[in-house]
Order: structure tokens, then sequence, then C-alpha cells
């Protein structure tokens, strides 16, 4: 199975001093073989890659358990908005329906309750695989 046919995806991006974060998350297939999600410009992920584009992208489950049967593979991440980001939106809610509607609005409430809204999915990430693998 292609990585853009899961469910779920483990992204792993990485800090500063290198350490790596790993987050579950949707995915979506694009074009040339690429792969897309979408996050909010102010998340941990979002930050991350402007400082480092290289991400290890693996099968997960949806608390980002890497599946056992598969590899981790390496690619570069760009951050993107405006119509690509449409797209890229756009092919998730039709991928994974309901529960976009499901996630915005649980995302509204923690934003309520924190009293910190923060924008949801308003920036998506274009991953372009390396394919010599991780």
């Amino acid at each position: 199975m292609a990585l853009a046919d899961e469910k779920y995806i483990r992204v792993t991006t990485f800090k500063k001093d290198g350490t790596e974060v790993s987050t579950p998350t949707w995915v979506v297939p694009l074009e040339d073989g690429k792969i897309g999600f979408y996050t909010s410009s102010t998340s941990g992920k979002a930050k991350r890659l402007k400082n480092n584009p290289n991400v290890i992208v693996q099968p997960s489950d949806g608390r980002g358990r890497a599946k056992g049967d598969t590899l981790p593979v390496k690619g570069t991440a760009v951050v993107v908005s405006g119509p690509e980001r449409d797209a890229i939106y756009a092919k998730v809610v039709a991928k994974y329906g309901f529960m976009t509607k499901l996630t915005r609005f649980l995302a509204k409430v923690g934003g309520f309750v924190k009293r910190k809204p923060q924008p949801y999915a308003d920036r998506a990430v274009v991953v372009t695989l390396d394919d010599s693998g991780a």
C-alpha cells in the first residue's frame, strides 16, 4: 500500500537541536508521487519545518505508532497556503469526511477552553519523498 493510501502516517520533523518530533497526520496523494496534509500555522510541526524541511514519514496508527511491517521514508516538506492549501484541504475533506468536521469542532472547543483560539488547517504541507528510504 502506498503512503498516500494509508489512513494515518507518522511525520517526523526536527527541532533546531536535531531532536526528532513525530506526529500522526492524515495524508492525501498529490501529483508526481508527492503527499500532503493540512496543519495550523501555529503548530509546532509548521514552525519546525520553517527551520528544517527534512522529514521522515511512515505508516502509523492514529496515535503515531509506526506499523510494524513498514519502513520509514525520508523526504523534504514545504508549508503552503493559498490555492495549494485549498486543493489539499479539499482532498483531505473528500478522503476523511465527517472526521474533518469533528476535529474542527474539537479544535474550536479547545481554543475556547484555553482562551487561546488557534487557526485550524490554515496551512498545508507538501512532502516530496526520497526514493532511497530512511
